[in-house]
């Protein structure tokens, strides 16, 4: 029994690696749909993310505004894996001063990605919910002076 058992471990124990790899590595593929110029239109006119792939580990993204000729740019933002796991590292200008924050992947499904940093200010959650192939939502909540804030942006894919 005990020699079943000295075999048995190895061989689970690599089935369990290679599973949890294999769901590591297909988690960014699980969100390519991000791809391409979003568009978010408000009163105090558009604001835009572009997401491009840098490689198979790393999607890059902007958050900006054009205004007249002039691009307002918002945030960098890189998706990218970090010890074992994926995460949305943001810098945001003039906040944190310029440096990134990240926050973890919580949740990835083909359709919604959630991340989170509950040491973070605000927001402590961001999440993209894909709604069709030209549409999303992304959401930025936690606490904030005390109180639970949502902040919902509705996007096209333009690009």
């Amino acid at each position: 029994m005990k020699n079943k058992i000295n075999i048995l471990l190895p061989i689970l124990a690599l089935v369990l690696f290679t599973s949890a790899t294999t769901q590591i590595k297909n988690n960014l593929s699980k969100v390519e749909w991000l791809i391409g110029t979003w568009e978010n239109k408000s009163s105090r006119g558009s604001i835009y993310e572009t997401w491009t792939k840098i490689n198979e580990n790393k999607l890059s993204g902007e958050s900006y505004m054009i205004k007249e000729k002039d691009t307002i740019l918002f945030e960098n933002i890189s998706l990218m894996f970090e010890n074992d796991n994926l995460h949305y590292i943001p810098i945001v200008e003039n906040q944190n001063n310029n440096m990134p924050v990240r926050f973890s992947a919580h949740s990835i499904t083909p359709d919604k990605m959630i991340f989170e940093n509950q040491q973070h200010d605000f927001p402590q959650m961001i999440s993209y919910s894909k709604i069709k192939s030209d549409s999303l939502v992304a959401e930025i909540s936690g606490m904030k002076n005390g109180k639970l804030k949502s902040l919902f942006f509705h996007m096209k894919k333009i690009h």
